[in-house]
């Protein structure tokens, strides 16, 4: 093994996702709303893109798939809403990430003991991908994941909306994000938080570690056969790997 793929949302960047959701929507809402926009037809349209997202079949890029569903459903409230429009919402939602958005990191629980183990896993030599699920643009992944002190430069790959054409669950963005990282299952540990999303890659034969101070499991699957524990007991199995460089 010579690769940590690392989840996000509830593992590098520990948070109640229930909580993170609610408040990030409500932000998102009251940002757009102040900036004109119908806020309740601005959400239900973003809620439209991600589930399609979460159903995209590899064709167009998420970001593609995300924007081509917006503005199908922005449309029953804004018929008349073009490619101008567009330009207007992404440009509205950039500034959004840029700006309002840094207010959730203050329900966030950003860990030393996971920036200890991060920055161990590098100085030992291992390549380390965030692979959290692409369902996002890169401006707010970029965010999240300075709100855990952490750098873009420690990974060799992120997954955004933008570079990505499937979204976990599915066993094809694991596929997927090994070619781009010309890796096989056998050089990689995925990390994570989310039994169904993070330790399915174990499915591809990728060796996986359940995080789970945060844990979600809304399907109540097994968790037995993964290894598991909070960040102190990775960091504990970090020390004892060997230094790859």
């Amino acid at each position: 093994m010579n690769t940590v793929l690392l989840d996000l949302d509830g593992t590098v960047l520990p948070m109640d996702m229930k909580e993170f959701l609610d408040t990030y929507i409500k932000l998102l809402k009251d940002y757009v709303a102040s900036s004109g926009y119908d806020g309740d037809a601005v959400i239900k349209a973003i809620w439209a893109g991600f589930h399609a997202v979460v159903a995209n079949d590899g064709m167009l890029t998420n970001e593609e798939v995300f924007w081509k569903v917006f503005m199908q459903s922005i449309k029953e409230t804004y018929p008349d809403a073009d490619n101008k429009f567009k330009r207007k919402m992404e440009k509205t939602c950039n500034k959004f990430y840029q700006t309002t958005f840094s207010m959730v990191r203050y329900i966030t629980k950003p860990s030393q003991d996971c920036y200890d183990a991060v920055m161990m896993l590098k100085q030992k030599g291992y390549n380390l991908v965030l692979a959290t699920a692409p369902v996002f643009p890169q401006v707010a992944t970029y965010e999240r994941l300075s709100w855990t002190g952490l750098k873009p430069e420690l990974f060799s790959h992120i997954t955004t909306y933008e570079n990505c054409c499937y979204t976990k669950p599915n066993l094809k963005y694991y596929e997927y994000l090994l070619g781009v990282i010309d890796k096989d299952p056998g050089d990689c540990l995925m990390v994570g938080n989310d039994v169904k999303e993070d330790m399915c890659a174990s499915e591809l034969g990728i060796d996986v570690f359940l995080l789970d101070e945060f844990v979600l499991n809304d399907d109540n699957l097994s968790t037995e056969q993964f290894k598991s524990g909070n960040w102190a007991l990775f960091k504990e199995y970090v020390s004892n790997l060997p230094v790859i460089k």
